[in-house]
């Protein structure tokens, strides 16, 4: 593989892209940066992976979540006791939508 080059225009280029407004000394700073990160993925690259098999993590995972076994339910007042304000068997909460000062905004 070719050594990567990257000009000043590319990366102006991708910085459009990115919608990143870099000044011009931002992109001479930035422009062997991205080529030596180029460069490097080039490296990478030359590594035979024949016979490798693609893989998202390094050690294998497994899934650590408990199985899902309905139980019963807390009783209605257990549920209700900590709450600062209940409406019957609901929690009352101060209106967040459609509220005067949503309106007014």
């Amino acid at each position: 593989m070719p050594d990567p080059r990257i000009s000043l225009e590319q990366v102006r280029h991708v910085a459009k892209l990115a919608r990143l407004e870099l000044t011009d000394d931002q992109i001479r700073k930035f422009t062997p940066q991205l080529e030596s990160i180029l460069q490097y993925v080039a490296k990478i690259a030359e590594v035979d992976v024949t016979g490798v098999e693609p893989m998202a993590h390094a050690l294998p995972i497994h899934n650590v979540f408990r199985e899902d076994i309905p139980g019963p339910s807390l009783p209605l007042d257990e549920v209700l006791k900590n709450a600062p304000e209940t409406d019957g068997p609901f929690f009352k909460v101060p209106k967040v939508i459609g509220a005067d000062e949503d309106s007014a905004r």
